[in-house]
This record gives C-alpha cells, structure tokens and sequence, in this order.
C-alpha cells in the first residue's frame, strides 16, 4: 500500500505537531536575530529599503494562492487519494497566476517611480514571492497528510542558510542586493525539498494540469481564506508601503524595529492558541460549559503574558533600542511603545478569533477583519502625512482595539463566560506589572537593563502570587483544556 493511504498513529501526529511548533520558535528566533544584525550593520535609511522591498511584494502574494492553501489541507486531509489531482490543478493555476502577479508587482514599482536600487530589491523579492507561494502549496499537501515535521526541517533550513549567507553578505559589505539574494536562495531550498518531500514521501509526481470543475469547486471553498488572506496581508504591509510612499526610507527603517519586535512575539499566542483550538471545537458541539472555561483561561493566561512583558519593553525601550540598535535608531523608542500598548490587544485578539473560528463564525471573523482593516488603511492615510512613523503606529494601536471589541461583541452571544474573572483578574495581572515596572526602573541606575529581565519576571510572579492572580489550579485548568476531548 502506497505511504499516503497509510494512518498515522495518533502519537506520531502529535509528534510532528511538537515538530512543527518548535520549527516556528526557531524560525523566529533566528529571523529576529538577523533583522537585528541587519539593522546594526545597514543603518537606517538601507534597513528601510530592505524592509520596504519583501513588504511591497508580500501585500501581492495573495493573488498567487488566492487562499488555496488552506483548502488544499482541508481538502487532501478529507480524501488523501485525490493528492495528486487536487495539488496538480492548484499548481497548473498558479503558474499564470505568479507570471501575471510577478509582472504586476514589476509594473507597479516602476509606476511609483522608485530608484534602481529599490527597483532591484523589489524584482529579487518577487521572485522570492513566487518561490514561497509554490512551497506553500507543496506544504499544504503534507499538512493534508499530517506530515509536518518535514514542513519543520524545510522552515529551519531556509532560515539557517538566509542567516548564513546574508551574515555573510553584510560581514564583507556585498550590498542589499546579494543580501535579498541570501532569502532568495533560502527560498529556493525550501521548495527544492517541498517537492523532493512530496515525490519520495507521498510516492506521488506532480503534472500540473486543468480541470476547471475541480477547480470551481476548490474556488468556492476558498473565497472566505482568500478574503482573510487579503485582509491579513494588507493589515501587516500596508503600513511599511505608505510610510515609503509618503516620507521616505529613512521612517521605514525606524519603523522596522518596533515592528519586527512586536511581530516576533507572535508566536506565543499562535503555539498557545494552536494547541487549544481542537478543544475549543470539540466543547462547542459537546461541552458550552467548557468551551467558556477554556475561553476564559486561554484569555487569563495571554493576559499573565502580554501585560508584563510589554509594560518591560516600555520601561526598557530606550535602553534596548540604544544598546541593541546603536543610537541611530533613537526615534524608533516612541514607536515601539506605542506598540506595545497594542501587544496586550494583540495577545488576547488570538482566543476571541479561534473561538469565532471554532464556532462556525469564520464569516464574522472575516468581516471584523475586513472592518479593521478598513480603519488601519483611513488611519495611516491620515496619520502617517502628519506625525510619519509614529502615526503609523498609533494607527496599528487603534485597529489592534478596534479588531478586539468587533470579536468581543460576538463572544457573549457564543458562549455565557464571566466578564467578572476576566476583569478582576486583569486588574492583578496590571497591578503586578506596575509593580514590576516601578522595580525595574528604579533599578536602572545601578543595574544594566539586561539583568533586570530576569530580576523583573522574578518580581511580577512574586506579586502576582500575592495577588491570586494566578494559582497551581490555573495551570492544571488550561492543561485539560487543551489535552481533554472529553
């Protein structure tokens, strides 16, 4: 029998999951790292550049996949026999779909009439788009076959040899060019192994070839991932490519490190939330009671997160931005304030979205996104011509709360949970990060700012404690959340 119409034992899913998940924690590490090498060593007005380029061209990939990816998993996970067809048609559309995105991404930033440098940046970026679009397709039938520690290795492998061959590109001073190349030859392994992983681990050869009923069908499932994908997309870039547009490289670069910090910390409410999902599924067809609980404490536990870990950035921002940054980047404190005010929002977003998702509200979810969006685009025109890196931030921080209240509203008419445990457990989880932020300043003229890291977190769970924000319960709690099905 052919390795795709094999069961994976439950264990070995699990494992792949662990896999995937730590792949990601990798990935983001490193790519945090090498911003900030490459922000060190390109300067302001350069590092606004590079920015620019891979945030231009990422607000086109959506009219690649057009949201396929997502129905390809679900699709393929239904009816593994039909890999070979439905991934076939998938790529046999997106080849005209990446020429004609590609030539419009070219059309499009020689209209704005950008430089020859930028030029080039954008042209290696869109390659680098249309690589990754076809690397995603390829995952996405692993992910169909629940096979995602190999999706792991292809995530780490890239990033490893883009941090490599760019700490190369900027030890011996190559250029941006060569050091968009390093991502683009990062890029190129990725779908070099995606294919080699589908042809030797699925026993299957990928022809692209049409069949326009199968893909009118695939179409139809897909309109609601395409639309959140456009959305996703536009709300992550859009701000980098106004700043460009309207002021210039050098707000870019300023604006690049608050982003790129905020972004980085994602990945603890995305590994936190992917584990409770299933759960959350589960009680919302067998157990309401349940599923309020897990709500409340997936919102408790990214609460306990966020709170302290931003109000420490806050405190610390001017010493991490002085020190890690050099002083080149003083104007880039404010902006990374104000978006960690927004990091609380962002933490807590992720349950109210999974629990629209988990609920059969994926449309709700969708149009409170598009909604979001809408403010994001009206605020950054207005804020960014006025007040420049910083009105793209408080624009962020705005849509960030508008995104949260448009979820909450739908919250109580899914399930009954206790606005009073959220409340007066926010309350002890602020309480203790003030505290901790008090300590920690006043720390900062006799102690160096990194020290204090530890010496804080230290001092927020004694408090917290203190305060029952949390308890050995909560722990034991979320656990069964996340690992019951019953």
């Amino acid at each position: 029998m052919e390795e795709h119409n094999q069961k994976l034992p439950v264990d070995s899913v699990a494992k792949n999951t662990t896999y995937y998940t730590l792949a990601l924690i990798i990935q983001k590490i490193l790519a945090f790292v090498y911003f900030s090498l490459i922000a060190r060593f390109l300067g302001v007005e350069d590092t606004g550049k590079y920015t620019f380029a891979l945030s231009f061209t990422t607000l086109f990939t959506i009219l690649i996949d057009l949201g396929l990816a997502a129905v390809l998993t679900r699709e393929i996970a239904k009816a593994k026999d039909r890999t070979r067809q439905y991934l076939s048609n998938i790529l046999a559309l997106k080849i005209p779909l990446a020429l004609v995105t590609y030539l419009l991404v070219v059309g499009m930033i020689n209209i704005l009439g950008y430089p020859p440098l930028t030029k080039q940046l954008v042209y290696l970026s869109g390659i680098i788009m249309f690589l990754d679009s076809f690397s995603l397709s390829f995952w996405a039938a692993m992910r169909g076959h629940q096979r995602l520690k190999y999706e792991s290795l292809g995530v780490v492998g890239l990033q490893i040899i883009t941090v490599a061959l760019g700490g190369l590109a900027l030890y011996f001073k190559l250029g941006l060019a060569l050091l968009v190349a390093a991502l683009l030859i990062g890029s190129l392994f990725n779908l070099s192994f995606a294919i080699w992983t589908v042809a030797r681990r699925l026993k299957i050869n990928i022809i692209p070839h049409y069949e326009p009923e199968i893909l009118k069908r695939l179409f139809r499932i897909g309109v609601p991932f395409a639309l959140a994908g456009i959305f996703s997309r536009i709300y992550t870039s859009l701000d980098i490519v106004l700043l460009s547009a309207l002021v210039g490289d050098k707000a870019v670069g300023w604006y690049s490190i608050p982003i790129k910090i905020t972004l980085a910390l994602q990945f603890l409410p995305m590994a936190f939330m992917a584990a409770l999902f299933p759960a959350m599924s589960e009680y919302f067809v067998s157990n309401k009671e349940k599923l309020a609980k897990a709500f409340e404490k997936a919102m408790h536990y990214l609460m306990i997160i966020s709170l302290p870990m931003a109000t420490g950035i806050i405190v610390l921002a001017e010493q991490v931005i002085l020190q890690v940054y050099t002083a080149e980047y003083l104007n880039s404190i404010l902006p990374l304030r104000i978006l960690m005010v927004s990091l609380f929002f962002l933490f807590i977003n992720f349950p109210v979205g999974y629990l629209l998702n988990a609920c059969n509200k994926q449309l709700t979810n969708t149009i409170n996104l598009g909604v979001t969006v809408l403010v994001s685009v009206v605020l950054n025109i207005l804020l960014i011509p006025r007040f420049s890196y910083v009105g793209a931030a408080y624009a962020s921080l705005i849509s960030t709360v508008v995104y949260f209240f448009l979820g909450m509203y739908w919250v109580p008419k899914i399930v009954k949970y206790s606005r009073w445990y959220l409340i007066k457990n926010f309350l002890r989880i602020l309480a203790a990060s003030l505290i901790m932020a008090g300590t920690v300043d006043y720390l900062l003229g006799f102690v160096q700012w990194y020290w204090l890291v530890p010496v804080g977190a230290a001092a927020y769970f004694v408090v917290l404690w203190i305060l029952k924000g949390v308890n050995r319960q909560d722990v034991v709690d979320v656990w069964r959340s996340v690992t019951s099905s019953k």
